[in-house]
């Protein structure tokens, strides 16, 4: 178990060099979610879990928005990048084949799911971009870009999902407004 616990640390320590502010705080809050959800959660599901966006945080070789012309084009490729990487770590750590096939298997499939744990993994990802990434996402990219794009993370979540996603409520008016006008746009 030390080598999982050094390779977390890795991985935290990865995903902490992010440009991207809200991504340390993501990574662990996806992961929080995961156990809120499942606190059975095996090893792989956890690491996945963590190092879901690993790709964001290396400005080398990040996968990069602006060359994909597909919105899901991008998400596949950067979901691709993340896994490499975690693989690497996992690797390094010496970690049980069985546990970075897996882990990997599921960051390659947390942007679009399809089976049950990478449906979980999906829904947690997402539920936490609105908790704490959409915030800091308005503030880089703009209302209608903001809106887009929850729109997009709003479609991927589970009908229980949603239930937990139109709960949250923000200190801000405008990231109010945009979360119902995300949900008014699945009630029409």
């Amino acid at each position: 178990m030390n080598r999982i616990f050094l390779a977390k640390g890795k991985i935290r320590s990865i995903i902490s060099q992010s440009t991207v502010p809200e991504d340390p705080r993501h990574a662990d809050n996806v992961l929080e979610w995961l156990l809120r959800i499942n606190p059975d959660a095996d090893i792989a599901l956890q690491l996945a879990a963590l190092a879901h966006d690993i790709d964001r945080a290396d400005e080398i070789t990040r996968i990069q928005r602006a060359n994909f012309n597909d919105y899901d084009n991008f998400k596949s490729a950067h979901a691709n990048n993340s896994a490499i990487i975690l693989q690497d770590i996992l690797q390094e750590y010496r970690v049980e084949f069985s546990i970075i096939d897996e882990a990997c298997r599921l960051v390659i499939l947390h942007e679009i799911g399809g089976d049950a744990r990478s449906d979980l993994l999906k829904d947690v990802d997402s539920i936490s971009y609105f908790e704490v990434n959409m915030p800091l996402y308005l503030d880089r990219e703009g209302y209608e870009e903001t809106v887009r794009r929850c729109i997009w993370g709003y479609n991927r979540l589970s009908s229980e999902m949603r239930v937990l996603c139109d709960e949250i409520t923000y200190s801000d008016d405008q990231l109010d407004n945009i979360l119902q006008q995300t949900i008014c746009s699945f009630t029409k």
